[in-house]
């Protein structure tokens, strides 16, 4: 009962444990992985598409998952981020969150846009 009402008001205290876990994951991995790890979970916190503490722990844990692999086999950062690190940040992201409500919108506007054109292609 007490877990719970601590819960209630800090946060899961089991995702902050592994939240730390991860973080020091990140931290002993060797540069160039280390600080470049560094700056995309700082880039994924202030981005904030991340809905929940759970959502996030996972994301922490996948990322530090994929930089364990790409340090142990020496894989070069380029091979791992691409030309743009910025579109690698928020697609990964994307990959852990929901459906969110603007994911009914855009498929909205998509399907308006799409029924102009058809107007606009018959009437031509």
């Amino acid at each position: 009962m007490s877990v719970r009402w601590i819960d209630a008001l800090t946060g899961s205290l089991e995702q902050k444990k592994k939240y730390k876990e991860i973080v020091a994951r990140l931290d002993g991995l060797p540069d160039p992985y280390a600080g470049t790890a560094r700056a995309f979970t700082r880039y994924f916190v202030y981005y904030g598409a991340i809905p929940d503490g759970a959502t996030l722990v996972d994301l922490f844990a996948g990322f530090a998952d994929l930089w364990e692999r790409a340090a142990a086999d020496a894989t070069p950062l380029g091979d791992v981020i691409g030309d743009d690190p910025v579109a690698f940040a928020e697609e990964f992201v994307r990959a852990y969150r929901s459906k969110e409500w603007i994911d009914k919108e855009r498929a909205r506007l998509v399907q308006a846009i799409d029924a102009a054109l058809s107007d606009e292609e018959r009437m031509s």
